[in-house]
């Protein structure tokens, strides 16, 4: 297995470590510890994610997208694309997202309407693309839908590390402002690869 293709499994495997620390522990397993006694470890581990535990799961976050540019550049300069990393890349990529903004939703950091849209046209497109490479064709990424990635990641990386706001609109959260700013690309570039390959739907 080659360096991205690596690079690309540590991105899936840091997403359990990001869930980890990104909120309390889970009341079956507090449970479970407080009847071996460990009340003050569930208390003390509790305290730390709300308190510095954020931190953690915000770099875990950082450091898991950094490795996304990170294997497909090494993919691309030293020629070592493989048909396992074109399908498991963008898989990681999915999973990694799609977590992160379940997670906010269940901690109630935004709506749980917001992953249900954007999560909703991955899967359309995922089928799209599924579809096309059916037929022999390769779907590449729009301009609509590379913007959105880049706003994503930061609208994500923001919320994920709490407390930011825009200097000019102090009550305002920056990471709230560009969450939504990606989720209006996201329907935009949903509805541009939908028309741009619309005769795929009627082969």
């Amino acid at each position: 297995m080659n360096l991205p293709n690596k690079l690309t499994l540590f991105r899936i495997a840091l997403i359990p470590v990001f869930l980890f620390f990104f909120r309390e522990l889970p009341e079956p397993l507090s449970l479970l510890l407080s009847f071996f006694g460990l009340d003050g470890a569930v208390r003390a581990f509790d305290a730390f994610v709300t308190g510095d535990g954020f931190f953690i799961s915000g770099a875990v976050f950082v450091i898991a997208f950094a490795t996304d540019a990170l294997d497909g550049y090494i993919a691309r300069k030293y020629k070592l694309v493989t048909e396992f990393g074109i399908f498991l890349d963008p898989v990681a990529d999915k999973l990694l997202v799609t977590v992160a903004l379940v997670a906010l939703a269940s901690r109630g950091d935004i709506g749980a309407w917001i992953p249900a849209i954007i999560i909703s046209r991955e899967l359309i497109i995922t089928g799209l693309r599924l579809l096309a490479a059916n037929k022999g064709i390769v779907l590449a990424a729009g301009g609509f839908g590379k913007a959105k990635t880049v706003v994503q990641s930061a609208a994500l990386t923001l919320l994920l590390f709490q407390n930011f706001r825009l200097s000019f609109l102090v009550a305002v959260n920056a990471g709230v402002v560009l969450l939504y700013v990606a989720l209006i690309l996201t329907i935009l570039s949903g509805i541009d690869y939908i028309v741009k390959n619309r005769s795929l739907l009627s082969m």
